[in-house]
């Protein structure tokens, strides 16, 4: 199975993104899951999620300890939480959020980055520094996983009308500006 971890903080979408993507992989025929991890539960507190996909019917239902991805929705959680790196896998990818246009290692671990500016698209296409949708188009284009049409036909499941094509954009401009680094 493989295995993605969102960080993110309250408010930005992760666990609704962890969701869109189950569905993106169940569409393409794969076997999911996805759920949220719950502490303090209020905007703007640190957020985990985790999606799953596999071939084969999952059984486990417990926390994915070994992330084959991490999703940071919020750039100032890689130095904030202290186990954001915890358990990654050799060779994993990580998609972030961030405005800087040079990418650095941020862990041995992690053999492929994927970045983009995902508040400042949020802002332009929603209004708000909401960042879930842009990361799902972040996702297909850094991992190559999910086919983004297959996340853009997930994404009416969550939304409808005008809110719906801004996220669809934003789901389009992450994948269209997203910055791949390999290491």
């Amino acid at each position: 199975m493989k295995e993605i971890r969102w960080h993110g903080r309250g408010g930005q979408g992760a666990v609704v993104a962890a969701r869109v993507l189950a569905v993106a992989f169940d569409k393409e025929g794969k076997s999911v899951m996805a759920f949220p991890k719950y502490g303090a539960e209020r905007r703007g507190a640190p957020v985990i999620a985790f999606s799953g996909f596999d071939d084969q019917p999952i059984r486990q239902k417990t926390e994915l300890y070994e992330p084959d991805c991490l999703v940071v929705l919020d750039p100032t959680l890689v130095h904030s939480v202290k186990n954001l790196f915890e358990g990654i896998k050799p060779g994993a990818v990580m998609v972030i959020n961030s405005p800087d246009t040079e990418t650095k290692q941020y862990n041995p671990n992690l053999a492929v980055i994927g970045s983009a500016d995902a508040t400042r698209i949020g802002l332009e296409e929603i209004g708000r520094p909401i960042t879930n949708t842009c990361m799902l188009g972040m996702i297909a284009r850094t991992t190559k996983w999910v086919k983004l049409d297959s996340i853009l036909a997930s994404l009416p499941e969550y939304f409808s009308g005008a809110i719906l094509e801004r996220n669809l954009r934003c789901i389009q401009r992450g994948y269209d500006e997203t910055r791949i680094s390999k290491f």
